[in-house]
Order: C-alpha cells, then sequence, then structure tokens
C-alpha cells in the first residue's frame, strides 16, 4: 500500500513527522519544512512535529563544554544540548505562523517527556499527551523538542545521539498516532550506505526485525531506541526525504513480504564506533566474566561482541568491544581493577570496525555465514571477532577495510541487482 493509499483511506490521520538536524539545517529548510506541514494540514490531518536541532549545532556546544571541562559535568551538558532543539522549535513555530497556521512549540519538560537519571542517554519513562491533544483539538500544529525530556529528579535530560528519532515515535505511541514518518536526508533505508556503495537500491518496505537489527549495527537511518519502541507499541514507522517532494520513501512493516524467501541477505551495516577491548591472563573460573562485565555495566558503558578463549594452564583471555568513546574510561577502569580479577594484561585497539550482513532469510538458508567468510577471505581481510543471531552475522575487522568489505558483501549478496 503506498503513501497515497494510505491517506486516502484514513481521510483524517493523527500523524507524527520528525524532521532531523539537515532538515532543519538553515532559515530556508525551516520554511520548506513549515510548507510541507502545512501541506498535510490543509488535507486535513492533526500534525504533532518533533524537530532536532540545526545540523552542526549539537557538535558545536559538545566542544564548547570540553573547551569548559575535559569530561563534561553529565548534568550541566545536558542543560546546554538541550537548547539546540528550543532554538528550531520556536523558529518552526514563527515559520508556520508566518504562512497563517496556528502552531505552538514544547521543550520536553514542557509536555512532560519524563526519563530517568542517566544524563546525556536518558530513557523515556512516561509521556502526559495532554496538553498536545488539547492543542490538537484546538486546531494548532504541536512542535516538540526532541532529544529531551526532564528526569525523575526534576533535570533537563537528553536522550544520547538521535533521540529526536526515539521522542518521535514514542509521542505516535502515546497519542496513537496513525503514522510516525520519520524525514531525513535521505528517501529511504538502502540495502547499504549509498555514499559507499553507488549501487545500494533503496526499499520499498522492511520489516522491523531486520530495522532493528540494522539499527543496531551502525546503519544511521533511525536510532535503534526508536525501531524498539516503535516495535514494542506497533508504531507504523516510515522513512521520507524532507529534501525531495514526492515519493513513498521506505515503510517499515511487522507483515514479512510474500517475497522475503527468495531474499537470503536484505542489507549490510557497517559501524566504524567500535573498540576493542582485551583482558589476557584472567583466572579460568566460574564468575570471572561477571567481575569484569559487570564493572563495565555499571559504569554504563554497553558492551557488544564478546569472546572468552579456551583455557589453558588455568587461565584464559577475555575480549570484547565497546563504543569508541567508552575505550579510554573502559581501559582505566580495568587496569584499576587489574590485581582483583587476576590478569596480566589490560589492553585496547580503536582502529577497528563492524560490518554485517542482515536478512530474515538467513532463517531458511544455510552456509550464509561460509559464503560471508568466503567473500572476505578472497579480499585478505582478517577477521577478528564474529557475532551471530538469527538473521544477521556480524564480523569484527580492521577499519582500514570497512568500504572494501561493505562493496564486496553487497556485491557477493546480489544487492547490487
Amino acid at each position: 500500500m503506498n503513501h497515497i493509499d494510505y491517506f486516502e483511506r484514513i481521510k483524517m490521520a493523527l500523524i507524527v513527522q520528525k524532521y532531523g538536524g539537515t532538515s532543519v539545517g538553515s532559515a530556508e529548510r525551516i520554511k520548506n519544512v513549515a510548507k510541507r506541514v502545512k501541506k498535510a494540514r490543509d488535507e486535513g490531518h492533526d500534525v504533532v512535529v518533533v524537530v532536532s536541532a540545526m545540523s552542526g549545532e549539537t557538535n558545536r556546544l559538545v566542544a564548547l563544554a570540553h573547551e569548559m571541562q575535559e569530561f563534561p559535568d553529565p548534568r550541566e551538558l545536558d542543560v546546554v544540548l538541550a537548547t539546540g532543539e528550543q532554538v528550531t522549535i520556536g523558529l518552526l513555530a514563527m515559520a508556520l505562523k508566518n504562512i497563517g497556521v496556528d502552531a505552538k512549540s514544547y521543550t520536553g519538560w514542557q509536555v512532560a517527556v519524563k526519563t530517568d537519571t542517566a544524563h546525556t542517554k536518558a530513557r523515556i519513562e512516561e509521556i502526559d499527551g495532554d496538553k498536545m491533544l488539547a492543542d490538537l483539538k484546538a486546531g494548532r500544529v504541536v512542535i516538540v523538542a526532541g532529544f529531551q525530556g526532564i528526569s525523575s529528579a526534576g533535570d533537563i535530560a537528553t536522550l544520547g545521539r538521535g533521540g529526536s528519532d526515539t521522542s518521535a515515535v514514542a509521542l505516535a505511541a502515546v497519542l496513537k498516532a496513525d503514522e510516525c514518518q520519520i524525514y531525513t536526508d535521505v528517501d529511504g533505508v538502502y540495502t547499504t550506505d549509498p555514499r559507499v556503495v553507488p549501487e545500494a537500491k533503496r526499499m520499498d518496505t522492511i520489516t522491523f526485525e531486520e530495522m532493528l537489527e540494522l539499527a543496531s549495527l551502525g546503519s544511521k537511518v533511525l536510532q535503534i531506541r526508536s525501531v524498539e519502541f516503535a516495535g514494542k507499541y506497533k508504531v507504523r514507522l516510515r522513512v521520507l526525504s524532507s529534501l525531495e517532494e514526492g515519493g513513498n520513501g521506505t515503510l517499515i512493516t511487522f507483515e514479512e513480504d510474500q517475497n522475503m524467501e527468495k531474499v537470503v541477505v536484505s542489507g549490510v551495516a557497517f559501524d566504524k564506533n567500535q573498540a576493542r577491548i582485551n583482558v589476557r591472563g584472567v583466572p579460568d573460573k566460574p564468575g570471572i566474566a561477571y567481575q569484569i562485565l559487570g564493572a563495565v555495566a555499571d559504569a554504563n558503558v554497553e558492551v557488544d561482541m564478546i569472546i572468552q578463549n579456551v583455557g589453558c594452564e588455568g587461565t584464559t583471555d577475555f575480549s570484547f568491544t565497546v563504543p569508541r568513546g567508552d575505550c579510554k574510561p573502559t581501559l582505566e577502569l580495568l587496569n584499576n581493577l587489574k590485581n582483583t580479577i587476576g590478569a596480566t594484561e589490560v589492553s585496547g585497539d580503536d582502529t577497528v570496525c563492524k560490518v554485517s550482513i542482515v536478512g530474515l532469510g538467513m532463517r531458511s538458508h544455510v552456509g550464509v555465514a561460509a559464503q560471508m567468510f568466503r567473500a572476505l577471505a578472497a579480499e585478505g581481510i582478517n577477521i577478528q571477532m564474529i557475532s551471530t543471531s538469527e538473521i544477521k552475522v556480524s564480523v569484527l575487522i580492521d577499519e582500514k577495510y570497512m568500504e572494501l568489505a561493505t562493496r564486496v558483501l553487497h556485491k557477493e549478496f546480489g544487492l547490487d541487482k
């Protein structure tokens, strides 16, 4: 079912539209967003808009914070970061009023997007939809600052990079919206990043499971938490281009396509934001993995791939990956624990990347991993770590081979066809 059919079927829909930093990157682009919102209003739909900070603004604010403190205080950093979206909501409300559309802007804390207290990567716990529903009933467009909320301690909290996607999906869930449209600088979800592989193809539909894997594996189109939210609350998600008119984008569906059987791999993802941590010579005994990873988890660091080698002479080696920015703090933490856990050496490598293949078709096809490894071996690419699930295979490789591996795998599994 395409975009037009969908809205013809639901004459009056409640739509949540989210516009990313590039889409609101200049005064001109904000005016274009206003025109797009007006078009949806003129068609008779209720519209809630979630916006990010203007492109580059969050990086600018982070840089300013680092000029004050090497490791900025998380609470105060959130106070600074939340201003980026506040600028955009006010400007968009003005742009809409200027073309005759009644609009009202809200920061995350005014709507009452309630979060936990994990500053700079807070999680949404509850949203109060009453104010927004009252405004919609009064015929207004509601504009909400993405990426932010108010913590249970009453402080401004931000949701982490790409958190505006999560804000939009969470609002769509609370308001029981008919569709959540994520407007971005690409016109949908591709088989891989077209900037790396020009032959990449846009998909009309993709299942939630596949999108979840692609998002978790480094595909930057949607933030993983937003896809998790959408899956949990059955929010219809559509990715569209804010820079081009028309087009149906990619619909993320709950139903498996009838052609799924034919496609073994539907996408290739890559992620540079990886660092490998090695803990060598730890005692090979029960509880050692918990001692190491428990301490890392307590420091609020996410661990991805994990390998524990076969024990030899009473000791074993342990390796795992963390986000690149967490490499240094994790090494410091484990070096302080070195004697407690009985390790002979703690080391790290942040010149690695993760490349992954994803597809529901893997469930019913054997030998997919072997085919992947063979293709990489033919190019002389060494695999350092492997992780698999029912519908994905990921490998950790040297960062310098990332683009080559992506191109080779995209071709190997016929995604350029």
